[in-house]
């Protein structure tokens, strides 16, 4: 007898979006695989193609496809085997006062305005920082599985970040965080390491960072987080050490 989850991921169709201008690699054509109907992608659903390297942003469930370029890899943090480098346990003590709520996805004017000011502080120019409150909501607020909203505030109650993470059967897969531009001290590096302990805590082997690019500053980073896995030709690698 077939598992449910199986029905349900052979009745899934996969189809090819038209090419767009890629947002990591300058001059750059991209291509997505999307999966569909999205009414079919429950959380188990979503585990299963998470694992085969698809990501979701709102009900759009995707993975890169382009033409004649493989440089977005699916990567995964080992997060039972991750020790913090010197500098990340710096980090992690420099914010250790903040403090975290899970929230259900919510609408809250308060976040939608640090996520105005981190997208024109952080990323001008880039599109997202034109969001409409509408366009935040379908990106982040929007989701037919298990996901959570996190958010860090000073012990005086001044918001400084906000998470979205989606949980998974066999991890935990950071979909966004947003933070205040104008904080020190590496605070999208402590939401990393809040959601590797927070996996840990769970039992929960990995925890899922979307896409690494090697040539791409912005996505680069993600390679920071030892021991890592990429996803390469179908199967999950820890690459070898140089």
């Amino acid at each position: 007898m077939s598992h449910p989850t199986e029905l349900t991921f052979k009745a899934l169709q996969f189809y090819s979006t038209a090419i767009y201008p890629c947002s990591y690699l300058p001059g750059l054509d991209a291509r997505s695989q999307v999966a569909a109907p999205t009414h079919l992608i429950d959380a188990s659903t979503y585990s299963e193609l998470v694992e085969q390297g698809f990501r979701r942003s709102g009900l759009f469930t995707y993975r890169p496809h382009c033409d004649s370029c493989r440089a977005c890899l699916p990567i995964r943090i080992d997060t039972l085997r991750f020790r913090p480098s010197r500098s990340q346990r710096k980090t992690w003590k420099r914010h250790d006062n903040l403090q975290a709520r899970v929230l259900p996805l919510q609408w809250n004017a308060e976040h939608f305005q640090l996520y105005d000011r981190y997208q024109h502080g952080r990323h001008p120019g880039a599109g997202m920082d034109e969001d409409s409150q509408t366009q935040y909501k379908q990106f982040l607020l929007t989701s037919r599985v298990d996901s959570r909203l996190i958010e860090f505030r000073l012990p005086d109650g001044t918001l400084q970040m906000v998470s979205v993470v989606d949980a998974l059967e066999t991890g935990l897969s950071s979909v966004y965080t947003f933070y205040d531009p104008d904080a020190h001290g590496s605070l999208g590096t402590y939401g990393i390491l809040w959601q590797v302990d927070q996996c840990r805590a769970m039992g929960l082997p990995w925890l899922y960072l979307g896409y690494w690019i090697q040539e791409s500053r912005k996505m680069a980073y993600k390679s920071q987080y030892t021991p890592y896995q990429i996803l390469q030709n179908g199967s999950w690698t820890e690459p070898a050490t140089p």
